[in-house]
């Protein structure tokens, strides 16, 4: 028979079985689309998973270890339900993306906090190499139904407003002082970090820790917190004692009299000549 009508049926059987993986794939994520549990039934399903892979490890050393730790996890479980009031009544995943070395899921889990329903949406990314599997929550979500509850729906899109506002503040500021002195401002964790460190190379150690955070309160108000965290060399320390110690109370009282920019702005200047 001709090698080509060989390699035609070759082709077709490839094609057959990426399908079947496809369709596969598919009827996993169909099933679990849509799973209700209780939390009655969440450590129903520990125990039965302990009593299953306890008892296909009888004889390992390591059994009582896991023993041990899913009465761990079923305890640990227990106790956030009834001290956050939080139980989950729904959960579906569906692959988004499958490569040999890259899976996207998105899931999707409902619950209630007390008598308020709630949605949480995510995106886990894991990627495997050689060595471990890293994975990476991303794109979340919260939904949240209020019914008739206009106060606490006006309460949480003020809030949360209001906290959008701020953090894109933050990052503004944080990018318009890392350009502006790209060798004096170093940003460890990036524009969306909550800190910045101030380092001036001429003096090896020296550094200033603008510590930015985002705080809500109990009526939904939300407020920049700024703080000034030091770390001197010890010779530094000792020509310049009282500045050193005294720096955080200066940097609030600029924020007081001048505002958070010209505050930071004041500081960087400052650091940036010493020497």
């Amino acid at each position: 028979m001709d090698n080509s009508i060989f390699q035609v049926y070759e082709d077709e059987i490839q094609s057959l079985e990426e399908e079947i993986t496809l369709l596969a794939e598919k009827y996993e994520d169909s099933q679990q689309e849509t799973t209700f549990f209780s939390d009655k039934e969440i450590l129903m399903s520990i125990k039965s998973f302990q009593r299953e892979f306890l008892g296909e490890s009888e004889g390992h050393e390591s059994s009582s270890n896991l023993k041990a730790l899913l009465e761990s996890l079923e305890t640990d479980l227990s106790f956030l339900m009834k001290f956050t009031g939080i139980q989950f009544t729904s959960h579906s995943k569906k692959t988004v993306e499958k490569t040999r070395n890259r899976t996207v899921r998105k899931h999707r889990l409902s619950g209630n906090c007390h008598s308020l329903s709630f949605q949480l949406e995510f995106q886990l990314l894991e990627m495997q190499n050689k060595d471990n599997v890293a994975a990476v929550v991303t794109d979340l979500s919260i939904a949240m139904e209020f019914g008739e509850d206009s106060d606490l729906s006006k309460f949480v899109s003020r809030s949360f407003s209001s906290y959008a506002q701020w953090r894109e503040h933050r990052r503004c500021t944080f990018l318009h002082f890392k350009s502006k002195y790209p060798d004096v401002v170093t940003l460890p964790e990036g524009l969306l970090g909550d800190y910045i460190i101030l380092r001036n190379l001429k003096l090896p150690g020296f550094e200033l820790l603008i510590v930015w955070k985002i705080h809500i309160d109990e009526e939904g108000r939300t407020l920049p917190v700024l703080d000034l965290l030091t770390k001197v060399p010890e010779q530094v320390l000792e020509q310049k004692m009282a500045t050193i110690e005294n720096a955080p109370t200066r940097f609030r009282s600029m924020l007081l009299l001048f505002g958070i920019e010209t505050a930071i702005e004041n500081l960087i200047k400052v650091v940036a000549l010493e020497n």
